[in-house]
């Protein structure tokens, strides 16, 4: 029974964690120029008065803006319609919605080559996939499945799941520390005008939240495909 259990874990169930750290990791990379406009983002400035008069309850009207990994969406106020930038792989955030008093200057684009090494995992992610799912499942497919038989191409398959999950997960890493630096410079300006500083409030968003549960979904497989050669090495 516990030999059952775990060649249906590895065949059936890990495929299934690895078609889900894909999808949000495509839906953290393309959020909120491509999809999810207001719902997911890497850093959101919205309207509070939470750094301004600190315990306050009161809403508050006024610009927000979602960026993301190829560019932002921005509104005037809360009741105004989302305006979404052309995605690009080097973004210019519009920050022209802001008061002259607002930092909008610490709000900068990522390193240079994040976007699009995060993007290069994710093409390696989807050979990943594939190549993992047809390995899984090599033994439905009858003569065509000789192929996914050779150590060789299970070998490939492995090297591309650990550039994938490496490549990504160390873009992401900085991506986090830049934006997360930058909504601490925000708040801090902001704190240090006092009452009279704009009541807006920088933090990092959920698209991180969505990126951290996808590569500890991506090491599953990825460990997996190792232990296979670690096995096969020590007999």
């Amino acid at each position: 029974m516990l030999a059952d259990l775990s060649k249906g874990t590895i065949l059936y169930f890990t495929p299934v964690l690895m078609l889900t750290a894909l999808l949000l990791s495509l839906f953290a990379y393309l959020a909120p120029t491509v999809m999810l406009h207001s719902q997911v983002a890497l850093l959101t400035v919205t309207p509070s008065s939470a750094l301004t008069q600190p315990g306050s309850s009161n809403a508050v009207d006024g610009p927000s803006i979602f960026l993301g990994p190829l560019g932002s969406c921005s509104r005037t106020n809360n009741e105004a319609g989302l305006i979404c930038a052309p995605s690009s792989i080097s973004p210019v955030y519009n920050t022209s919605i802001f008061t002259s008093d607002t930092p909008s200057s610490v709000i900068s684009s990522p390193p240079e080559g994040a976007p699009a090494f995060m993007a290069i995992s994710l093409a390696l992610s989807v050979i990943f996939f594939i190549m993992y799912t047809a390995i899984s499942f090599r033994h439905l497919m009858g003569k065509a499945g000789a192929v996914w038989e050779k150590p060789s191409v299970q070998r490939f398959s492995a090297w591309i799941g650990i550039f994938a999950f490496l490549l990504g997960l160390a873009s992401s890493l900085i991506i986090f520390m830049w934006f997360g630096k930058a909504a601490d410079d925000f708040n801090q300006s902001i704190q240090g005008q006092g009452s009279n500083g704009p009541q807006l409030i920088a933090n990092t968003g959920n698209a991180f939240t969505m990126i951290w549960v996808a590569y500890a979904f991506f090491a599953i497989p990825v460990v997996v495909s190792l232990a296979k050669f670690h096995v096969l090495a020590t007999k």
